[in-house]
């Protein structure tokens, strides 16, 4: 995750300096970059423009209520669209903010944070969820996610290949929340991405945290959780337990559905993240070759 993302920031930072600079004359020894100094400097600029939040927050179209869990800071709708579609280069989504670690920005090394979004899609019912058999469950998974690849790699996304459970899926029916992680890994690449979904059930829709990192960050993830549930709540008369049969709406999936990723007709979100990334790479492509020219990368002395 974070090699493409540290290739494509520096590209733009050194393509927005190499504008301004004037270029070195032929006769003059190359001129020594610290490439990872580079970055890491535009990425300390850009990671404190952000203005972020703590203590109680309602969330856009006050589904829900948010406590910022220790340790972290929040990040509001309109500002995490920027993030999700100019930093990381995903077509517009909707959001209802983010959730960084308090030790992390954007474009910091290692990041991961968790994107909140709201599915309306009714009340979920949880009567399957002691009869899942979730080997057989990732089987099926995996099976339809191949099959759909070649309707993937027609529209221009990469294959998405389903290499297991991350973590098993949880539901805790005192707290109506589900959660599990699934390991991905795309196209030909050897890389593995973690894709960690948690789901708040409630009783017109459902409360999405999903996070997406290297599988190493997969502790602080899953130590994250119980923080992260203790302090998020819908709005008073939306919980789970306010669902009236006689004049709410039902889910087409319950908890089997969820997790099996149901609801999701079209390329997973963060699929996408990851194939704009490698698009991105290959538009600045000629860039890079240019900027290396520039600072004298490879050139003979003379």
């Amino acid at each position: 995750m974070k090699k493409p993302l540290f290739k494509l920031f520096l590209l733009l930072f050194a393509a927005g300096t190499a504008v301004a600079a004037p270029r070195p004359k032929p006769a003059l020894k190359p001129v020594a970059v610290d490439s990872a100094a580079l970055y890491r400097a535009y990425a300390d600029s850009v990671n404190g423009t952000f203005h972020y939040q703590q203590g109680h927050i309602t969330l856009p179209g006050a589904v829900g209520e948010l406590t910022v869990p220790r340790g972290f800071r929040y990040l509001d709708s309109t500002q995490s669209g920027y993030v999700l579609h100019k930093l990381w280069h995903n077509p517009p989504q909707e959001n209802l903010g983010m959730l960084f670690p308090e030790n992390v920005g954007p474009l910091s090394e290692a990041n991961w944070a968790y994107i909140v979004h709201y599915d309306p899609m009714g009340y979920v019912k949880d009567d399957d969820a002691d009869d899942i058999n979730y080997e057989e469950l990732m089987e099926g998974m995996q099976k339809e996610t191949e099959e759909e690849n070649p309707e993937r790699t027609a529209a221009g996304y990469e294959a998405m290949h389903l290499l297991g459970w991350g973590a098993k899926p949880y539901y805790d029916k005192q707290q109506h929340t589900l959660h599990w992680a699934k390991l991905l890994r795309f196209g030909s690449s050897l890389d593995e991405t973690l894709n960690y979904n948690v789901r708040i059930l409630g009783r017109k829709g459902v409360l999405i945290f999903n996070a997406v990192g290297e599988p190493t960050l997969l502790p602080q993830m899953k130590a994250s959780i119980p923080g992260l549930l203790a302090n998020v709540t819908f709005t008073k008369g939306q919980q789970y337990s306010d669902y009236s049969p006689d004049i709410d709406e039902v889910a087409a999936y319950s908890i089997g559905g969820l997790v099996a990723g149901k609801v999701l007709a079209k390329v997973g979100f963060f699929a996408i993240i990851l194939k704009f990334w490698k698009l991105g790479l290959l538009a600045l492509g000629g860039a890079w070759a240019a900027i290396k020219r520039f600072f004298g990368f490879g050139a003979k002395e003379s």
